[in-house]
């Protein structure tokens, strides 16, 4: 089989160890091969980029629109060929799958329209004759760094605007989904960007994200991950006085009101928490429902998890694939075990399951009878694991949404204005649904969240151009 390499530098490179991809719904199945890089590849790699940064920095903007176009029109046309690999390699359905290819690729067209309409300022100085301009311009070398969870969607929201304000980047993918990136890499690489402007390194963090923070060459990093790893990179990015963002965890609450209407909110509990197998960020993992509709809301919740089928992602008639590996199906299980043991009630599923391939299948599991301060109502779970809290009224429900470390997304099933408009204005979050699933954003508006779910300016949009570039005010006497 066909080991993929690395590319640093303009040159595909293979040195290292390289690791099998294997297929969560077939374990039998691999994906293909991928180099595992080393220190000195990422060294290499932002050497490359540091170099390359001079003429990338003042290249054309129609050259940077024209290379970004090339890629996001390749990403759409092979929707179908690159969703299916997507879903092989991450375990979410095929429709997912194809639906985050093409939000890729809708990414890559919208920040090559974005380089076309950079745009700056001109002002009078308050003293006579003096003219200033405030214009922007790039960080220079971007370290990027991607989960497994959308392996071609969140590098897509940091490569296309690092390249489109005229960064250079490495990029490191997550070492349990090289598949995508690799093939997002390589769309990257024949669009005809310049050598050394965009490095593929794969490998472990602890080897290639290390090189990364240690690193004074790296004037910026993007970091989508954990919490743990996420302070790693704040701490070494102050020592090093680089830009740093970072997407972390989410404990998301979906508060269900009396006068909701309930197959509405059952369809956003139902997608919002289970569906892509609670992997995402956004997950609703949190059911905050109110006294009077509590239980119709149960009974109809345990209804609809009763019509999901989970199999193998690739298969027709799947709504919930296998979770991605091994340890994330030990940790799922771990938090299932805890919640019994907290004395909460598991009233629908969380059992492993065995379908006609061997993979880490699990049935969504649902806890009802739960109190705020239990591990399973605390903690991220990232696995298809939701818990209902019951309380008397909307007051106790937004304190009890508030009530968390994190602040990503945040969702209210009600038919009142009075509280959805209350709820927009006083939700400790990022971002706020009102009779929408908490996961499911939009790829031209701003990402991102508050308190410990999210540190930096924000993701996507015209927005992100807070983090990708850096101010300049001039000042001239003509």
């Amino acid at each position: 089989m066909t080991v993929h390499q690395n590319f640093i530098a303009g040159q595909w490179t293979n040195s290292g160890e390289a690791a099998d991809n294997i297929n969560p719904s077939d374990t039998r199945d691999v994906v293909g091969v991928y180099v595992r890089g080393s220190r000195q590849d990422a060294e290499a790699a932002i050497a490359a980029a540091k170099q390359a940064s001079k003429s990338w920095s003042r290249s054309s903007i129609q050259l940077r629109h024209d290379i970004l176009q090339k890629v996001s029109t390749e990403l759409l046309a092979r929707r179908e060929e690159l969703g299916r690999l997507l879903a092989r390699e991450e375990g979410k359905t095929l429709g997912e799958a194809i639906g985050e290819v093409v939000r890729a690729g809708q990414i890559f067209g919208f920040f090559a329209g974005e380089t076309l309409r950079l745009s700056g300022e001109k002002l009078p100085s308050v003293r006579p004759g003096v003219e200033v301009d405030i214009t922007r311009e790039p960080v220079g070398v971007v370290g990027i760094i991607t989960p497994w969870n959308f392996p071609i969607a969140i590098p897509a929201w940091k490569i296309a605007p690092a390249l489109a304000y005229g960064n250079c980047v490495v990029f490191k993918p997550a070492d349990l989904v090289p598949g995508s990136a690799w093939a997002l890499a390589d769309i990257i690489i024949r669009s005809g960007i310049p050598d050394g402007v965009f490095n593929l390194v794969m490998g472990r963090g602890s080897v290639v994200g290390d090189a990364f923070l240690t690193s004074r060459d790296v004037h910026a990093i993007s970091f989508t991950g954990s919490v743990t790893t996420g302070k790693k990179v704040a701490a070494s990015s102050v020592e090093h006085m680089r830009k740093f963002q970072l997407e972390l965890g989410g404990k998301n609450p979906l508060v269900i009101l009396d006068d909701a209407d309930l197959q509405t909110a059952v369809e956003c509990a139902a997608n919002g928490a289970f569906f892509s197998t609670g992997q995402r960020c956004t997950a609703s993992s949190r059911l905050i429902v109110t006294d009077k509709i509590h239980d119709s809301f149960v009974e109809a919740l345990k209804a609809r998890l009763s019509t999901l089928v989970v199999d193998d992602a690739l298969k027709d008639g799947t709504h919930i694939g296998p979770v991605v590996d091994q340890s994330q199906l030990d940790q799922d299980l771990s938090y299932i075990a805890i919640g019994k043991d907290e004395g909460a009630k598991l009233a629908w599923g969380g059992s492993r399951l065995e379908r006609g391939t061997p993979g880490y299948y699990l049935e969504p599991a649902l806890f009802t009878e739960t109190t705020p301060q239990m591990r399973i109502n605390r903690e991220e779970i990232f696995g298809p694991v939701a818990s209902v809290i019951r309380v008397k009224d909307y007051d106790e429900a937004l304190a009890l949404a508030n009530d968390t470390e994190f602040g990503l997304t945040v969702g209210i099933c009600t038919t009142s204005l009075k509280h959805a408009s209350h709820f927009k204005r006083n939700a400790e979050s990022g971002m706020v649904m009102v009779n929408l699933p908490t996961a499911g954003v939009d790829y031209h508006v701003p990402f991102g969240g508050r308190k410990g779910s999210s540190y930096g300016p924000r993701e996507q949009g015209r927005y992100a151009a807070e983090f990708y570039t850096t101010v300049k005010t001039s000042y001239t006497l003509p």
